[in-house]
């Protein structure tokens, strides 16, 4: 603002005087054309009364249109009306002349032997005067100069006018900056609260504590980001909780087998049958171990770029493949569902049937002998299902959705599974990877129906 401000004062001043220049000259050029209207009627009618005008008659037609245009013309202030005859100064319509331009000056000189006409400015270091804007126009015959007609204006008084106008504007100018600077100070305050709430927010956010949110007022851009900015958190939060749950139920996890296998290693003697018992379970517990970190390297690769090896999956040929496997999972009634005929989907084979084995495998789990087991495939539009349905012990509403979480077990049942608490976690990874959810229908007593909604068109990013 200061800067657009301080450029604008010099801008007004010369626009300022461009326009008195304009002005004088317009007015200059106007007594040029009445002195010449009156001179040439004085000529003409001259010519009609005598034939052959000698040159003291053409002198004295000059003295007289000088006198009668001087004395019939009110200059305007600050103009000097001046007339030479025969290279001489005659006459002007101000008695006193400045000196710049009074009968013994240079300029005076100068006019006296014009013999074309000219118009020119010159500055004058004297305040009083400025400058002095004039046009001289010759009074010519064929064969010579008679006079010489000046008209002159000094332009001082324009320039002071001007000079207090700009003096004015200066004032008016840092007065209303001034008060603009203030609006904006407090405008700008209103304007940036939010972020310096945010900067402070941002200052007080540690790892120990993420509670920490913006508190939305209004609408805009500000309240959007404030409004991002608290989804972040809300992300980041989640994903530290979450983090820190994994962290803590994967070395409990890690923790058993170890302690498992140093409390037998510890109290091993020279018994060869004891040795050889000792032998197996530690194999058996570090193979629990092997498929716990398995598994969780298998979650840490879900957002690799690699994890899904997308293919066509013929699905008429796919569906009886996979119903074979899973009957060799454990001794139970297993039936196939299959509405599938011709049609073929986009999707990583092996990560479908990894899916499909562990949600088998964990209805094995949860079912007795001979139970029924069902798999099925059906088209959805644009979309194909996939359900494992068995006949278990059923999950209460209030752990539906839990269970899928990392380490996970419904707590109303008694642990009948010796895997991680992770299958049920990698079937929602892979589900979620190619761009599909599941669907879980459970009742305690009754059993439960997993479905796996997988779009046919899949392009992986």
């Amino acid at each position: 603002m200061v800067f657009f401000v301080a450029a604008s004062i010099p801008a007004t001043r010369q626009r300022l005087n461009a326009r008195i220049n304009t002005r004088v000259i317009s007015e200059l050029e106007n007594e040029l054309e009445k002195f010449e209207e009156m001179l040439v009627e004085s000529l003409l009618q001259s010519a009609m009364e005598e034939d052959n005008l000698s040159s003291s008659s053409k002198n004295h037609i000059i003295y007289q249109v000088f006198d009668d245009f001087l004395r019939n013309t009110i200059a305007e202030d600050d103009n000097f009306l001046i007339g030479i005859v025969d290279g001489e100064f005659y006459k002007a319509s101000s008695r006193f002349l400045p000196e710049i331009i009074d009968a013994d000056s240079e300029l005076m000189q100068r006019w006296e032997n014009l013999t074309e006409a000219e118009a020119q400015e010159i500055f004058i270091p004297d305040p009083d005067i400025g400058s002095i804007i004039y046009q001289a126009m010759p009074i010519k015959t064929s064969d010579e100069t008679l006079g010489v007609f000046v008209i002159a204006h000094a332009t001082a008084g324009e320039r002071k006018e001007a000079v207090e106008a700009i003096n004015v504007l200066i004032e008016v100018l840092i007065l209303i900056s001034a008060i603009a600077l203030v609006l904006a100070w407090f405008a700008t305050g209103r304007i940036l609260a939010p972020l310096k709430q945010l900067n402070n927010t941002l200052k007080s956010i540690n790892e120990s504590d993420l509670t920490r949110r913006i508190k939305i007022r209004g609408e805009g851009e500000l309240a959007q980001l404030g409004n991002t900015f608290n989804e972040m958190m809300n992300r980041l939060e989640s994903a530290f909780t979450t983090q820190s749950n994994f962290i803590n139920d994967a070395g409990h996890e890690l923790k058993t087998p170890i302690t498992i296998i140093r409390g037998h290693l510890e109290l091993i003697d020279d018994d060869p049958q004891e040795q050889q018992e000792t032998i197996d379970l530690v194999i058996d517990e570090l193979d629990r171990m092997n498929r716990l970190v398995e598994d969780l390297i298998l979650l840490a690769k879900v957002e690799r770029p690699d994890f899904l090896q997308i293919e066509t999956i013929d699905l008429a040929a796919f569906i009886p493949e996979l119903f074979n496997k899973l009957q060799a999972l454990g001794q139970r009634n297993w039936y196939l569902e299959n509405d599938l005929s011709a049609v073929k989907m986009m999707g990583d084979r092996q990560r479908i049937t990894q899916a499909i084995i562990n949600l088998a495998n964990n209805a094995v789990q949860h079912t007795n002998t001979n139970s029924l087991i069902v798999l099925g495939a059906k088209l959805d539009g644009d979309r194909v299902a996939l359900w494992i349905r068995d006949t278990g012990e059923g999950i209460a509403a209030d752990q539906q959705q839990r269970i899928f979480d990392r380490f996970a077990r419904v707590k109303t049942t008694p642990r009948r599974s010796e895997g991680s608490g992770l299958g049920l976690a990698i079937v929602k990874a892979i589900v979620e990877a190619h761009e599909g959810w599941i669907n879980l229908q459970s009742q305690l007593g009754v059993g439960s129906t997993f479905t796996l909604i997988f779009p046919l068109e899949f392009k992986q990013k």
